[in-house]
């Protein structure tokens, strides 16, 4: 899939078939966030991949809305260092990390959504993150349940160019 088909199709899933990711889909995945640009290059993310069921459902009690986590065949935690002065910077990495691991999963038919965890203290106790670390972020991952990847997209959906862009001044 073109990059652009894949940016322009993309579109968020929250319900996913039972059947698991093949290993070279996750790899794939991962890969994606891997080599995702960061500032200064400092990659200062880990990553926690998850597919054990109860593990993702005790992870999708962290965030208010990140129920979709339970029925994933993969959950993806990004993890980062606690650091107050870099917390904006970081937080604007993983927003490339998840970028470029939704585009990655998708060009493969997999669907996906991200979760802001509410309650990082709790997600930190389920996966066993050292307290220098916090997972602001997760990511779900999975086979679209069936007709979510064939549906077309909902009427109104981005606002067009002209409305978004402004040539040389506001």
């Amino acid at each position: 899939m073109d990059v652009l088909d894949a940016i322009r199709d993309f579109r968020a899933v929250r319900q996913f078939t039972t059947q698991p990711l093949p290993p070279e889909a996750v790899e794939t995945i991962l890969n994606a966030g891997r080599r995702a640009q960061s500032s200064k290059n400092t990659q200062r993310w880990q990553f926690v991949a998850v597919e054990e069921r109860d593990t993702l459902a005790r992870l999708s009690t962290t965030g208010d809305f990140a129920g979709h986590l339970a029925g994933a065949a993969l959950g993806i935690a990004l993890v980062a260092p606690r650091d107050d002065e870099s917390r904006d910077w970081i937080l604007f990495d993983l927003g490339h990390v998840t970028a470029y691991m939704q585009l990655a999963a998708w060009a493969q038919g997999i669907g996906s959504c991200i979760a802001t965890i509410y309650h990082p203290e709790r997600a930190a106790a389920i996966l066993g993150i050292p307290p220098e670390y916090e997972c602001p972020l997760a990511l779900s991952f999975g086979f679209p349940a069936p007709g979510l990847r064939e549906r077309p997209p909902r009427a109104g959906g981005r606002r067009p160019l002209s409305e978004v862009v402004h040539r040389e001044r506001w």
